[in-house]
């Protein structure tokens, strides 16, 4: 079988490392800009943010949103708006990774001859396994 996009199971392990911490990171960063959008975040935030950034910018570099993606600036700190703007472009990047790289296979098929279907990552170590 061909695949169109194939990835690394590194790269997906720290998609997933990444995402639940991102996930709680934007949720914390979009209330403080509801309450205070203005504010300026403390450079200890911003290095909290964009260590997580960092993670999921390495996992997206290959990908055509790429381009649009910034870590935040620790010079001249973020107002929570412009941090939640930034984060907002890592959101919609990252939903597209896995529509792009997992994938539902035929495996089989039931008693009652239905095919069965599963849910795999398509990355080079699979793709290695699965061409055997």
């Amino acid at each position: 079988m061909d695949f169109e996009h194939i990835t690394t199971d590194e790269t997906v392990a720290t998609y997933h490392a990444a995402l639940g911490i991102f996930t709680g990171l934007l949720q914390e960063i979009r209330e403080l800009s509801k309450k205070k959008p203005e504010a300026v975040m403390s450079k200890g935030k911003v290095s909290i943010v964009n260590r997580v950034l960092e993670d999921l910018k390495s996992v997206l570099e290959n990908e055509p949103e790429a381009k649009f993606l910034d870590l935040l600036d620790d010079q001249e700190l973020p107002q929570n708006s412009d941090a939640v703007l930034v984060m907002v472009q890592y959101e919609t990047a990252i939903k597209k990774f896995p529509r792009r790289y997992h994938k539902s296979l035929e495996v089989g098929t039931d008693a009652y001859g239905n095919k069965e279907y599963e849910r795999f990552w398509i990355t080079k170590e699979f793709v290695d396994i699965y061409e055997q």
